[in-house]
């Protein structure tokens, strides 16, 4: 087995680029996700190191000074990242000529060609579910015999044979060893998971269609691929031994809750171990099911809604109706059933119309917290296709931050230019937080933890340095 090393690699201070992060970019709040594919890669890997440099604050001089001992560095990388990580991957090749290097994540996967050829410096990238396919390389196979990677010979690009998903994910090993060897697990939080806590894949894929998603669209699939319950059960377990101070534990499936069954399951498994969870979720769950979800740990759950004009859940596929996610965000307040809604601004058929539509919806259902993203075209999505038929992208190179790391809005629309969108990301902020009651119900939080307290007040500084940034405070 070759001596690897599995990089997430060093960007802008707070970004988080992780193997985990659906959007990279600096958050409103300081946050990191676990790097939950790279983890996984480490997981296969015997004797393979894992660096989380962002959430560490290793800088790049700090990875470099490590890695002559290795004999390959695998990078984990995005379509905001990929031109600072060609760099890195220059800078450790200068510094370990040796050093075999490649690259995964979904830029790769989708655009094998350009990627490839970008550097000297990378000797081969990933395709999707990259998993077995680093291993083989690991164990030293002949980059021409491995499914699923395209490399170069003779300054040409090589497309091996296409690697097949994996079924048996109960195959894979479990993540929260390599978790305890190489991270550190106060390193990573958010705004709506209590601290510290753990996170990872029970399962890959997501049975919806949603045209700007990342994942089932690249490296995942619209095939929810899953962990047997008893699997998933056997894999939290390690966690309380490992994390003894843990408060939650994460599913970071795409949508959890796809399958009703399964959850329900697995839920019944988690109870009784004294478990407190939570997971990404639709806005359809019925109230029998959520019922049994809160019955045995669950806490929260992160919505997608994504708009309160059904106009735009319809032209997105989103795939359920207004009325639907009203009835559920009821129940979740009846059960008592913490929500995290999330929202993305600039998606086709925008207004500023649709904008207030979505801001009175957020306000109506109330989500404990709420995150708003700008509508981002990543390659290989359904929305970047649309956007570059329509004249919608206003950088066909596809810059998705700013210099700061910062999201940047990249989309414009004959009825709402990229200013109009970009503005409206504080007015939904504002309208939804600086309201009598939403700052009591925040207050009232407050009062009940010191720790809550604490955190809350770094984050309102956090939050109003995010809008001075942008330049809304």
């Amino acid at each position: 087995m070759m001596k690897t090393l599995f990089l997430n690699p060093p960007w802008f201070d707070g970004f988080d680029g992780a193997a985990g992060s659906r959007y990279q970019a600096r958050r409103e709040v300081r946050s990191f996700w676990y790097p939950t594919w790279l983890a996984q890669l480490a997981a296969l890997v015997e004797g393979s190191r894992l660096i989380d440099a962002p959430a560490r604050g290793i800088t790049l001089d700090g990875v470099r000074g490590q890695i002559g001992a290795y004999e390959l560095c695998v990078l984990y990388t995005s379509t905001p990242t990929f031109p600072s990580d060609v760099r890195i991957a220059e800078t450790l090749k200068a510094a370990n000529p040796r050093l075999l290097i490649g690259f995964v994540g979904p830029h790769v996967a989708i655009q094998p060609d350009s990627s490839v050829l970008a550097s000297d410096a990378i000797d081969f990238v990933a395709g999707v579910e990259f998993d077995y396919t680093i291993l083989e390389v690991a164990q030293g196979r002949p980059l021409s015999e491995i499914d699923g990677l395209s490399w170069k010979r003779d300054g040409e690009v090589v497309h091996n044979k296409a690697r097949a998903v994996i079924e048996d994910m109960d195959a894979l090993p479990f993540v929260a060893p390599v978790y305890h060897r190489d991270l550190v697990m106060e390193d990573y939080f958010c705004g709506y998971l209590l601290h510290p806590y753990v996170s990872f894949y029970t399962g890959r894929g997501c049975r919806s269609k949603c045209s700007f998603c990342l994942w089932p669209q690249t490296i995942g699939g619209n095939v929810y691929r899953t962990r047997s319950p008893a699997s998933v059960a056997a894999a939290v377990r390690p966690i309380k031994e490992l994390f003894p101070a843990v408060k939650e534990v994460f599913f970071d499936d795409d949508t959890f809750t796809d399958d009703l069954p399964r959850a329900e399951a697995i839920a019944r498994l988690l109870g009784p171990m004294g478990i407190t969870w939570s997971c990404n979720a639709k806005a359809n769950v019925p109230f029998a099911t959520l019922k049994v979800l809160r019955d045995n740990g669950l806490r929260l759950l992160l919505v997608g809604y994504e708009s309160g004009n059904q106009e735009i859940l319809n032209n997105i596929r989103k795939g359920t109706r207004l009325d639907i996610m009203r009835k559920f965000a009821h129940d979740c307040n009846e059960l008592g059933i913490t929500t995290h809604g999330t929202f993305v601004l600039g998606l086709p058929g925008e207004t500023q119309e649709t904008v207030r539509k979505s801001i009175q919806f957020a306000i109506e259902i109330n989500p404990h917290t709420i995150q708003v993203s700008l509508a981002a075209p990543y390659p290989g999505t359904e929305l970047y296709r649309q956007a570059i038929a329509n004249g919608w992208m206003l950088d066909e190179g596809g810059k998705l931050v700013q210099e700061e790391g910062l999201q940047i809005c990249s989309l414009s629309y004959p009825d709402l230019s990229r200013e109009e969108i970009n503005k409206a990301v504080a007015l939904f902020y504002k309208k939804f937080y600086f309201r009598p009651s939403k700052i009591i119900e925040i207050t009232k939080e407050m009062f009940r933890s010191w720790d809550m307290t604490k955190r809350r007040l770094r984050e309102g500084v956090e939050f109003f340095h995010y809008l001075r940034d942008r330049g809304d405070a």
